[in-house]
């Protein structure tokens, strides 16, 4: 069998990159700044200015930067924010955990993004209910790809709602000429190894406009401290992003968009290959995708054999996600049971994610390519 090809190669990308990763780490090591050093400011200067955004704020993990993002809006019991049905579970997580109830919306069965139509369905709905106060808007980005935010913030604005983006997946990439990091109010994002930009541990940060929001979730991270340290000004949290972290970033933001770059011309190449065999992802024309996955569907119940067969060629794969929200245990009790979102339930039996990342070679791509065509003709 020839080389294993996984999903994400971290240990060529820290070939690649070795020298600077080790010197930034040294650095650390040497100052002994291990909490808020200079690393952790230089990082958010950089990250703002990448995704264009006024304010980069580094925090603990991606899960972590959502919650900061809901308290600093004072999201709470009795609140609704609606999320798409088809995501990971922090999406939804970081509501229950502040007492607020997830109303989970449908995607779309092209770009795995939320559905306007059914959105506003379900805005409609929570009104008519009168139970629950509508809050917000709070879109993933998935697999990479921006959701429709141009149509998202008209539905925000018809309905005095905010909107929020959990662009986890998505970093590096744009709707227009407008960067993820700037098209909604606030926006988190992950560093988790495996993400478009990962650290190697836990890492996350949010980037917003507002001048106050950032404010807040600076004092959030860090205990709701003010400007001194023992002055308390709310409730926050031990969320900071530590400094070796935010050390390696930097040595990785150098070449991040590169890296994207590399990640568009590998799902160019994937999808003029296997458009026949299998529905490619979709990128429109007026966005940039930062492909943390990419993610074919396949019908006929052949899901599982293709599966199987790259498994055993050595291609890694994954299902994201094999259940989606609404028919979680941990969420029966906030969604409508089986059948209430259809394109988010027929998704899950149907997706399958492929190798995706800047190092993998021409002769990698190919064989992803053959053996797909092999196993499903």
């Amino acid at each position: 069998m020839s080389d294993p090809i996984p999903l994400v190669d971290l240990k060529a990308q820290y070939r690649a990159y070795k020298d600077d990763i080790d010197t930034a780490i040294q650095g650390v090591l040497d100052h002994g700044r291990f909490i808020m050093g200079p690393e952790v400011g230089e990082f958010e200067t950089q990250l703002a200015t990448f995704c264009g955004s006024r304010h980069a704020i580094g925090v603990s993990s991606g899960t972590d930067a959502l919650v900061m993002i809901m308290m600093a809006e004072n999201i709470g019991p009795g609140d609704a924010v609606f999320v798409p049905g088809f995501t990971f579970t922090a999406t939804a997580e970081v509501l229950m955990l502040l007492g607020a109830s997830p109303v989970f919306v449908d995607v779309d069965e092209n770009d795995f993004n939320i559905d306007c139509g059914d959105l506003e369905r379900r805005i409609e709905q929570v009104k008519a209910a009168g139970e629950l106060t509508p809050r917000g808007i709070l879109a993933v980005d998935l697999f990479g790809l921006p959701a429709n935010y141009a149509e998202l913030r008209k539905i925000a604005n018809n309905h005095d709602l905010k909107l929020w983006a959990d662009a986890a997946q998505s970093i590096g990439g744009a709707y227009g000429t407008a960067k993820v990091g700037t098209l909604a109010r606030a926006t988190g994002t992950s560093f988790f190894p495996a993400k478009p930009l990962g650290c190697y541990g836990d890492g996350g940060a949010i980037l917003t406009d507002d001048d106050s929001l950032a404010d807040e979730f600076r004092s959030i991270r860090a205990h709701g401290k003010a400007t001194a340290k023992y002055d308390i000004v709310r409730i926050g949290l031990n969320a900071r992003l530590d400094t070796i972290q935010a050390a390696i970033l930097l040595a990785k933001l150098a070449r991040f968009g590169e890296e994207i770059e590399r990640r568009n011309q590998i799902a160019r190449d994937l999808s003029t290959a296997l458009g026949d065999l299998v529905k490619t992802p979709p990128c429109p024309d007026d966005r940039v995708s930062a492909w943390a996955q990419y993610t074919i569907k396949v019908h006929d119940g052949r899901r599982d054999t293709l599966a199987e067969a790259l498994k055993a060629s050595g291609i890694a794969n994954a299902i994201y996600y094999p259940t989606p929200m609404h028919l979680q245990p941990a969420y029966l009790d906030h969604g409508d049971g089986p059948g209430s979102l259809p394109v988010s339930e027929a998704l899950s039996a149907e997706v399958l994610s492929l190798p995706v990342y800047p190092f993998m070679t021409a002769s990698q791509v190919d064989r992803i390519c053959e053996t797909i065509t092999s196993a499903l003709k």
